[in-house]
């Protein structure tokens, strides 16, 4: 009671410049408030859906056929080995092209189990700008995102899991045995391609191409939505 009377006595010796400007300072320091508590909201759910995109689709990679029977991700025989595949296949070898097609996606799956503890270090490192702008951003933004921060990490801790996947698949056998067949072949141009390499590239092709699949199911999917937080995030996104 004292204090609205304080302000009553006062009010007549404030101008109305004056008083304009404590409106406007007031005004201000709420949106400030509301603006940081949605960007907050919004860092949380974007983190929810990348973790989320990790849970529900990358673990599938790691099961077995989870690129072999998976035509999205699936590795075949690199584009410089097309001709190796084909005329394997031409001169009665077309199980050990297979075999070797197979053993590609088996050190693939393997690797990608070493993927989680990387993708979950750079998603604690979104910042409040970042999830303002992937939020907005494409249907894939946040997995580019990911992608971008990730990608070198990801590669060095993946090839020599890939490589170590390789041998213990049994890859670096079948692959000898189909380079040795086919060099032998008179008149071809020898190859000697880096199989540690392709796979490596391949293994994080699928794993992003998994997650974009999850983010867009969450941004276009009402039902993917399955916490408070996602609902209330991405709701902002439908009405950009």
């Amino acid at each position: 009671m004292k204090k609205a009377l304080f302000l009553l006595l006062i009010l007549p010796a404030i101008s109305n410049a004056q008083f304009k400007d404590i409106l406007t300072k007031a005004s201000n320091k709420i949106n400030a408030v509301t603006n940081t508590n949605n960007s907050l909201d919004i860092a949380a759910g974007l983190k929810e859906a990348l973790n989320k995109g990790i849970t529900e689709q990358v673990s599938k990679l790691t099961a077995m056929d989870g690129f072999y029977r998976n035509e999205a991700v699936k590795i075949l025989m690199p584009e410089e080995l097309a001709k190796v595949d084909k005329t394997l296949r031409k001169i009665g070898l077309s199980k050990l092209a297979d075999e070797g097609i197979l053993a590609l996606n088996r050190a693939a799956e393997d690797a990608v189990k070493e993927a989680t503890p990387i993708f979950v270090s750079s998603i604690k490192n979104i910042t409040i700008t970042d999830a303002k702008s992937i939020l907005l951003g494409k249907e894939n933004a946040a997995t580019l995102y990911l992608q971008t921060s990730t990608s070198t990490a990801l590669y060095a801790k993946f090839s020599p899991v890939v490589q170590q996947s390789i041998g213990k698949v049994g890859a670096d056998v079948v692959w000898t045995s189909i380079i040795k067949q086919y060099n032998t072949i008179p008149f071809v141009s020898k190859v000697n391609p880096d199989i540690t390499d392709y796979v490596t590239n391949k293994a994080l092709d699928g794993v992003f191409k998994m997650i974009t699949i999850e983010e867009k199911n969450i941004r276009t999917n009402l039902n993917a939505r399955t916490s408070d937080v996602l609902k209330k995030v991405f709701a902002l996104q439908d009405k950009k």
